[in-house]
């Protein structure tokens, strides 16, 4: 590997990693933003669903952003998006303000994982994409996890606004490292855009993550504009219509985003354990911050520290894990891995209101290392098992459905949460016992939902790459 691709792969990690950093810092905000704005709940989450709708609909056109246009002006695009949102935040002054520069950072952060999923498997050799892709566990998973401790730290001492102040230096540091350093790789090609298939993408995309977060805002008891069924039944309906528009397109190799990689059997295969996995990460994310503080009544400070355990575990065991695949390939990891999700899970199914806190600690760190031993092999092999050419359709693919993935969880595990806890509520439980049984539930469902990961495990096994390459693959 060249040292032009190293300093460009280390530029675009720092820089996603920050940028993935700001999805998920919102959240322990939003009581003090209510305030400060005077706005209510509902209002307010528009924070987070507006930077969710915004990747729904500009990750599923990097496909052809990524094919059009070179490596250093889709970085410079990004970064410099991301930037401008970042410094725009921190100075806004009303709440619609704040919206827009949460939309502005979307749209940068939405086009940098493709795009760094995409270089990897383009210019890094076969025999070290385990070992790299490792490093992408540490962007798309423990940046989310350490977002509620990084702006609970912030919160505790500091305004709402240095969220922002304390990121913007290192996203203008990057702008800058990456227009020096980084140079054009690889050849670009003159694709059309479908304008019909943009339309249908946006509504269908946008549509599923919005009824997806409204299930889940509704369960919480927060009012939302349209009810949850709406929405996800016109984003099922123009997601065929998408789907059926792209089957036709691809034909003349004008898709804005190519299914033929699901036409291969690996990329299917880990998808679906991918899209579990990411359901999992993020209903856990949002059920275990509920559990901390509001049964167990932490401080949203502490209640960071204690998830910063299993994030930092995450991370650095991603490229060690990303070693070991390249030498044994994806199996030796992903049964065992899919097996410690589903035990941790099950554990979590016995947190109550006299759970000691080492204990949280101990099962969200297990279930750290199951999803890590899960995520860079089933990223690595699912794309390398794709042709080349279709390298940035796979990982527009695969981002999209993560971001579906993470509505889904969060809507079951809030929904399953909410209704345990009205039920335990109406036999007489107190509220404290009564969210500690709705907590239970959600996480018997996620179980569930390990264990079929668990089965899908076995059916990972080594083919050849199309490319030529003697690439481990399902």
């Amino acid at each position: 590997m060249s040292s032009q691709i190293k300093i460009v792969l280390g530029v675009l990690l720092v820089a996603t990693f920050v940028m993935i950093l700001n999805e998920t810092v919102m959240g322990v905000a939003l009581p003090r933003l209510m305030e400060e704005f005077e706005i209510t709940a509902a209002t307010v989450q528009w924070l987070t669903t507006g930077f969710m709708l915004t990747m729904a609909v500009v990750i599923p056109m990097t496909g052809l952003i990524l094919q059009r246009f070179t490596t250093r002006t889709v970085f410079i695009a990004a970064i410099g998006l991301f930037t401008a949102g970042t410094v725009l935040a921190a100075s806004s002054t009303v709440f619609p303000m704040l919206v827009a520069a949460r939309v502005i950072q979307a749209s940068g952060t939405a086009v940098m994982l493709p795009l760094l999923m995409t270089t990897i498997m383009t210019f890094v050799p076969a025999e070290r994409r385990g070992r790299t892709m490792g490093f992408i566990t540490i962007v798309i998973a423990v940046a989310p996890a350490i977002g509620p401790t990084f702006s609970g730290f912030i919160l505790n001492n500091l305004t709402w606004r240095w969220m922002f102040i304390a990121v913007a230096p290192i996203a203008v540091l990057a702008l800058v490292l990456g227009g020096v350093l980084i140079k054009n790789l690889g050849e670009t090609r003159p694709v059309k855009l479908d304008l019909l298939s943009a339309l249908l993408s946006a509504v269908a995309f946008g549509g599923l993550i919005y009824g997806l977060s409204s299930i889940g805002e509704s369960a919480a008891g927060n009012h939302t504009p349209l009810p949850p069924y709406v929405p996800i039944a016109i984003g099922a309906v123009s997601l065929g219509l998408f789907v059926f528009r792209q089957l036709r397109l691809q034909r003349e190799g004008a898709a804005l985003m190519d299914l033929r990689p699901f036409k291969n059997r690996p990329f299917t295969v880990g998808i679906i354990m991918l899209l579990i996995s990411m359901a999992t990460l993020f209903g856990s994310l949002i059920l275990l911050p509920i559990y901390l503080q509001n049964v167990l009544d932490l401080t949203t400070l502490q209640t960071g520290l204690v998830v910063l355990p299993g994030g930092l575990a995450m991370g650095l065991s991603g490229p060690f894990i990303g070693r070991i695949f390249d030498r044994v390939g994806p199996r030796p990891l992903v049964i065992p891995g899919s097996a410690v999700l589903a035990g941790a899970l099950g554990l979590m199914t016995m947190l109550d209101k006299d759970s000691a806190v080492w204990f949280v600690v101990v099962i969200h760190v297990m279930l750290s290392l199951g999803l890590s031993s899960l995520m860079t092999p089933l990223m690595t092999s699912s794309l390398g098992a794709v042709p080349m050419e279709l390298y940035s359709h796979g990982s527009a693919i695969m981002s999209t459905l993560q971001q579906v993935a993470g509505a889904v969880g969060t809507a079951v595990f809030i929904t399953l949460m909410t209704t345990g806890a009205a039920a335990s509520l109406e036999s007489g439980s107190n509220p404290v016992v009564a969210q500690a049984d709705g907590i239970h539930l959600a996480f018997l469902c996620g179980t569930g939902m390990a264990i079929v990961a668990v089965a899908a495990a076995f059916l990972v096994k080594k083919v050849e790459s199309p490319n030529g390459d003697a690439v481990p693959a399902h």
